[in-house]
């Protein structure tokens, strides 16, 4: 469980100087490095996984909100 703490808490200071481009990705660091802890003492794959996921879904997620409505 050590583990998971330390790589998550290397993930998060990486990218908290890049706020800016950070969404989604302290959130699929945690969840990954969890899950990557629990499948197998890869915690550190995980959160790195985690957060490339977490940052895809948080640019879809904000592509389609600056996307116009389309015309009825």
């Amino acid at each position: 469980m050590k583990h998971v703490i330390v790589a998550v808490a290397l993930a998060g200071a990486t990218f908290i100087s890049q706020a800016a481009d950070a969404k989604g990705c302290i959130k699929g660091a945690i969840a990954g490095g969890i899950a990557g802890h629990v499948a197998g003492n890869h915690g550190a794959m995980g959160a790195a996984a985690g957060c490339a996921v977490g940052r895809h879904q948080a640019n879809k997620r904000e592509q389609q909100q600056n996307q116009p409505p389309a015309q009825r």
